[in-house]
Order: C-alpha cells, then structure tokens, then sequence
C-alpha cells in the first residue's frame, strides 16, 4: 500500500507540473490523485471505522482553507467592483520598475505578517492588475509577492498557518519567533527583490489604459472608501476574531463578508437594477476562480493521505537517524514543504520532537517557522499564497520552476545560514 500511495502521489504532482503539455487542468489531477490515493488506503483498510474519521478530520481542514480563500477573494473582487484599489495606486507614484519592486516587496513583507500569507498574496496580486499593463510583468511581481509574504508570515504568529500551529502549540512564543525570525526572512525577502529590481532597472512602470466608466461600473468616492475600508478592516480584523474568540479563520472571514454584504446593499439600494446587480456581493462571486479553490481542496485531501498512513512522520524518523544534525534536518524538511504542504510537514515534526526535549523557543522551533515558512517559495505549489497567485494570474508550474524557483531557493538558503549564525552569536 504504501509504495502505491507514494507511487500515485509523485504521478499526482508531475501531472500537475506538466499541466501545459498534457493540456488537463492542475484541478482535476488533484482531485483525481486524491481520489485515487484515498481509494487505494480505503481498500487496504477494509471495513477500519478509523478512515472515516481520518477523511471527515483531513475535509475539515481542507474546507476551512477553502471557505477563507473564498470569502478573502470575493470580498477582493468587491473592493475592485467599487474601484477600491484607486485608493492605494493613486497614491503609489514609482515611474520606475526597479522602484516599484522594492514597494511592492517591503509592503507586502509587512503586511503579510499583520493579515496573513494567503490574504496578503490575494490582495497584492489583484492590486498589480491596476498597476501594471503588461502581462509578464505582473507574472514576475506576482512571483515576488509570493516569495515576499511567504517571509514575512514566517516571523509572526499570525503570519503563516505553520507559525501559528507552534505558537498555539506552545513551541513558541510571540516576542520570540519576531525577534529570531525576523532577520532571516527579511534577508529572504531582499534577495530576490534585489535581483528583480536590477534586471528591471531600465524599465518604466506602464500603467493600464483606464477604462472609461460604465453606468454599472460607477462607484462614488463614498462608496468606493466606505467599501475599501470596510473590506480592508474585515481582513485585518481575521486574525484578532481567531485570538478573542479562538474560532477557526473561515468563519471570521466568512462573517465579516456577511457584514460587507450587508453594507453594500444598503449604500446601493436607491439605484437601479443593472448596477445593484453589478456592484452586489453575488456578482462579485461569480468573477472568484473556483478552479483554484477546487485545485486547493484536491491536493490537501491527497496530501493528508500521507499523514494519515504515517508516511510522513516515517520520513522525518528517517532523517533523524541517518542525517543527525538538527539544522541540516530543518532545512531539509524545508525542502520539502517546497513539494508537500508544510502543514503536515510542521504536524509530523511537533509529534516527533517533544517540548520535553526542545523547550519553548529553542532553536529547533524557531528554525522551523523560517523554514516551513518560506521553503514553500521554491515551488509555485509549495505554499498557500503560491497556489493562490496560481489562480489569479494563471501562473504555470514551469514558468514559475524557470524563473523564481533557483532565486527562492537561493534566498532560503541565504535566510537559513543568517538564522543560524545569528542564534550562534546570540546564544
């Protein structure tokens, strides 16, 4: 069974990776290779109650990643309805690409660690639209944002769902991971900021041509604030409704679309027909790409079947045995979050490590945020704000493998090594 498993699951993602030669949706070869990998478990476990826990806990997991990428993308594509990001470009005045680079980088850094990965990438890739015309130029910021609020979720709590499961795990603390994580991920971040804004640095920003409003496309500038604002304090709020509260991040999100919702169709019930429809939440759920909510579900059941049957833990069991040094272990199991979702990858490695043996804040945990955190870069399905930018600019696998994934590579690298000397020379 287990050679099978891993036989199907390495199919599964060289499928995905040569989506455009073999023309088949990255969507529905995760959800075939899921369906294929809990088939062949099911059956080599006949008549075990145990599967349908395990199933019911993995959909669980995924639907709740799925209803926040949801609501997170709709309520984007509402503040572009009422053309909420003229807020933010009108007031982002780089004439130059290179000057550009190193806003986009830092703002998304810092906003990713305040919202999170996944969010920050949602909204950082659809503002790109209003800023930039050509196609290949938002495929290459789009690269950098995900690599860029990958690092910037690894230094906070609230940033990367990995971080967090060893915050609320007790592995770390908060004060602690900012100040050890910090560094290394801000050197993550500057080193392919730094290369795309030397390649770009003859470039010139060139700006969409503004289309002309339409009767269904007007918003006023009350409108437009009121709905930026809202949107943007819905978002920021998600992480302090899962602290108060400790509610999963869906239902925050999903609770806060039903505010927007609300609010939008008071501001536009006196207006005709044609543009209550255009500006209301409905639409805005029409225009979200529920490929990549599909294609998220699909690799997160086919991940989880390697938990489940301990392939997983099993692998990081070997690692310990054979390899020996710590560091050289986390940086590996970084590696690999690039390939498999680092959620599992951070679960395996919290029951195989006790807080007995590395306490809160030791080296061991802090390392892991960095490198479960932006190990995911390398690989444009390694992380959540990987797959999100996937959907949203179409980014291809290949594409992706060609011209960020040896930077990212590179700049994890680059991170690691500063964490390490930096805990050595503080420690």
């Amino acid at each position: 069974m287990i050679l099978s498993l891993i036989i199907v699951f390495g199919l599964t993602y060289a499928a995905i990776a040569l989506e455009e030669i073999l023309k088949i949706s990255k969507s529905a070869t995760a959800l075939i290779g899921a369906g294929l990998l809990w088939t062949i478990y099911a059956l080599s476990m006949s008549g075990n109650h145990l599967i349908d826990e395990q199933l019911a806990h993995s959909i669980k997991d995924a639907a709740q990643i799925a209803f926040f990428l949801m609501g997170a993308m709709t309520i984007v594509e509402v503040i572009d309805i009422h053309n909420g990001f003229d807020v933010i470009t009108t007031r982002i005045s780089a004439k130059k690409m290179s000057n550009l680079v190193w806003i986009v980088a830092l703002v998304t850094f810092f906003l990713s660690a305040i919202l999170d990965n996944l969010t920050t990438t949602i909204v950082m890739v659809s503002l790109m639209r209003k800023l930039l015309r050509d196609i290949e130029d938002r495929l290459l910021f789009a690269g950098l944002i995900v690599i860029s609020s990958n690092a910037g979720g690894a230094w906070s709590p609230i940033g990367d769902v990995t971080t967090t499961m060893l915050w609320i795990g007790g592995q770390i603390t908060s004060l602690a991971v900012i100040k050890g994580v910090f560094l290394p991920s801000l050197v993550n971040m500057i080193i392919p900021a730094a290369f795309l804004s030397y390649n770009l640095r003859a470039k010139s920003v060139n700006a969409p041509i503004a289309k002309p409003l339409t009767e269904t496309s007007q918003a006023s500038i009350f409108e437009r604030n009121i709905i930026f604002g809202l949107g943007l304090a819905i978002l920021l709020m998600v992480p302090v409704f899962k602290a108060v509260t400790h509610l999963p991040p869906f239902l925050g999100i999903l609770f806060g679309l039903g505010i927007l919702w609300a609010v939008g169709d008071i501001i536009h019930r006196r207006k005709e027909e044609p543009t209550r429809k255009h500006m209301a939440i409905a639409h805005a759920l029409s225009r979200i790409d529920m490929g990549v909510i599909v294609f998220f579900i699909g690799i997160l059941l086919a991940v989880s079947t390697l938990e489940h049957t301990n392939i997983l833990s099993s692998a990081a069991q070997f690692l310990d045995t054979t390899v020996g040094r710590l560091d050289v272990i986390v940086v590996i199991l970084g590696l690999i979050s690039a390939v498999i979702d680092n959620v599992p990858i951070v679960a395996a490695s919290m029951g195989m490590y006790s807080i007995e043996n590395h306490p809160t804040d030791s080296f061991l945990w802090e390392f892991m945020a960095y490198c479960a955190g932006t190990g995911g870069s390398i690989l444009i399905i390694g992380s959540a704000a990987g797959v999100a930018a996937m959907g949203i600019e179409k980014i291809s696998f290949m594409w992706y493998l060609r011209k960020f994934s040896l930077l990212a590579f590179v700049a994890y690298l680059a991170g690691a090594l500063t964490y390490v000397a930096q805990f050595n020379l503080t420690h």
